[in-house]
């Protein structure tokens, strides 16, 4: 949902197309975001803040755009808020950016931890005509509508997510490694079998967030009523390698799994054997006893 002008609301009372009118197969982007020119320069920056951002409330609020949702924010800014914990700014100050974080934190549902905080930040220089491109770190776009902005915000926010979950495999992978430097040397010291279903829990959680919540590699939900915005959002898939990441942070994934529970497995195996050793045992000291007994009473 957009908020419409004034010269807007007057155009859209006038006569329709007829519905199978080509007009109404294909979306017209809206206009330029008010108070920024052409040939002005912005700045996107992406923060994960949390788990998830409940935005039932926030949506109540006159938004600019929905799905993703979009609202003023600062001065002359406004902010995209994605569900999966991500919040996209462009154009706001230090100062208007911690604020707008801070009235934020009643609806972040399990809040990062400042040291563990993952951000992007992305240039915005507007021209029409311009071909859409991303320099370095300036991003060439015609101009700043709000699907164009819902688009590169969900580019950013893909971004932040996969960094962040790079960060937490790595760490992963150091958590794991004494596990198996463990089972191969005689004299370590293996690991608790309630330790690794945690680590197993904590893989499948991460698919599931990657794959079914933030969805990273599907595109944007504007580009379906915008096929033009389709080429911008691949040049930014490619320029940060969304689709590469994943696959490498799902192989990582599987890698941690496997050798999480081939580690169960072993251990389980181990405690199988001397659990046969105790009955052997057992069996053993029976038989004794029963001989011993049969020999006092004669």
């Amino acid at each position: 949902m957009v908020l419409l002008s004034d010269s807007e609301a007057s155009q859209a009372n006038e006569p329709q197309p007829p519905a199978n009118s080509p007009s109404e197969a294909r979306l017209t982007p809206t206009v330029p975001y008010p108070g920024w020119p052409e040939q002005s320069q912005v700045v996107a920056r992406a923060w994960l803040l949390g788990e998830r951002l409940v935005l039932k409330t926030l949506e109540a609020t006159e938004p600019l755009s929905t799905n993703p949702l979009m609202i003023r924010a600062g001065e002359n800014g406004c902010a995209v808020l994605l569900r999966y914990g991500v919040l996209v700014l462009f154009n706001l100050s230090a100062v208007e950016e911690a604020a707008f974080i801070e009235t934020l934190r009643p609806f972040i549902k399990d809040p990062i931890a400042a040291p563990k905080a993952v951000s992007e930040q992305l240039y915005l220089h507007f021209q029409a005509e311009v071909k859409e491109r991303l320099e370095k770190d300036v991003l060439w776009l015609r101009d700043s509508s709000v699907e164009r902005l819902q688009t590169v915000a969900e580019a950013l926010a893909k971004s932040v997510v996969l960094e962040y979950y790079e960060n937490e495999v790595s760490s992963l992978f150091e958590k794991i490694k004494p596990f198996t430097q463990a089972i191969l040397s005689d004299g370590g010291q293996p690991p608790k079998e309630r330790e690794l279903l945690r680590y197993i829990g904590g893989t499948l959680l991460i698919q599931q967030r990657m794959v079914g919540i933030v969805e990273v590699g599907d595109k944007p939900d504007p580009i379906w009523d915008y096929p033009e915005l389709d080429r911008l959002y691949l040049r930014l898939e490619d320029e940060y390698e969304l689709r590469e990441r994943l696959l490498t942070l799902e192989g990582k994934l599987s890698l941690v799994s496997k050798t999480v529970e081939t580690t169960l497995g072993m251990l389980q195996r181990d405690s199988s054997h001397r659990v046969e050793w105790y009955i052997v045992i057992l069996i053993v000291v029976e038989i004794f006893l029963s001989v011993y007994d049969i020999w006092i009473k004669q």
